[in-house]
């Protein structure tokens, strides 16, 4: 049996608390592919991650990372097996020195071994993070603490980065920085990428599912989507 997925999630139900998220949800991502999950606010695009690193457990269905089942895992061990998260609002320990932020996010025992190599390696691609090294977390702008709470996740030398809401609360030049050097990244790294910013996440990935009250209603080629006229007139406005 040849693995092609890195990623496989095949009929997800979710719940938090009483209320149902989402519904027969199923998705799969390629090693080194750039994957967009696209919807509303409230589309339950926050809740899908969560399912995957098991901050929320699965009511129903299969997600399979690398080959392994992750249901029933706890949130740590999914992290240890090469999955990090951006969460949503950046998250950054604001009192601690950007370079701790940075340790932080080396804390599975394979990453530890190698955190000179991979803080060096952050610091190349977000070199204001090198320079600020010393400083709060706290203090640092919008852009640079969203910076940060990459290099954090980048940090645990993850096979999969999923990042929550990218762009927001950004400035527009901010966040095409921030694309263009996720970009830089190739694919040694597989991303997939829940965004409400739709133009600047087609744009950046390669396929996209477009989630819809918790239901995948729509999934393609992010070229064929950015043309599509229904996703333009719903989501673009135009």
């Amino acid at each position: 049996l040849i693995m092609t997925e890195l990623l496989d999630v095949a009929h997800l139900d979710l719940f938090r608390g009483e209320a149902q998220v989402l519904w027969d949800v199923s998705l799969s991502i390629a090693p080194g592919e750039r994957v967009a999950i696209l919807g509303s606010n409230g589309a339950g695009k926050s809740s899908f991650l969560a399912g995957v690193t098991a901050a929320i457990p699965a009511a129903a269905g299969e997600i399979r990372f690398d080959g392994l089942s992750l249901v029933g895992k706890r949130p740590h061990a999914v992290t240890a097996l090469g999955i990090a998260l951006v969460p949503e609002g950046r998250r950054v320990y604001r009192d601690m020195s950007v370079r701790e932020n940075l340790e932080m996010g080396a804390f599975p025992k394979t990453a530890r071994g190698r955190l000179k190599q991979s803080m060096e390696h952050v610091i190349q691609l977000f070199p204001i993070l090198g320079e600020r090294r010393d400083q709060p977390a706290g203090t640092l702008s919008g852009g640079e603490q969203q910076m940060l709470a990459i290099g954090r996740a980048l940090m645990s030398r993850p096979k999969l980065l999923l990042v929550d809401e990218l762009s927001l609360g950004l400035a527009p030049m901010i966040t095409k920085s921030i694309y263009r050097t996720l970009s830089e990244l190739g694919s040694d790294i597989t991303i997939l990428l829940v965004e409400q910013n739709v133009e600047q996440a087609l744009n950046f990935s390669q396929r996209a599912y477009i989630l819809e009250s918790g239901r995948i209603t729509r999934s393609g080629r992010s070229a064929d989507l950015l043309q599509d006229a229904d996703i333009r007139r719903a989501y673009l406005g135009l």
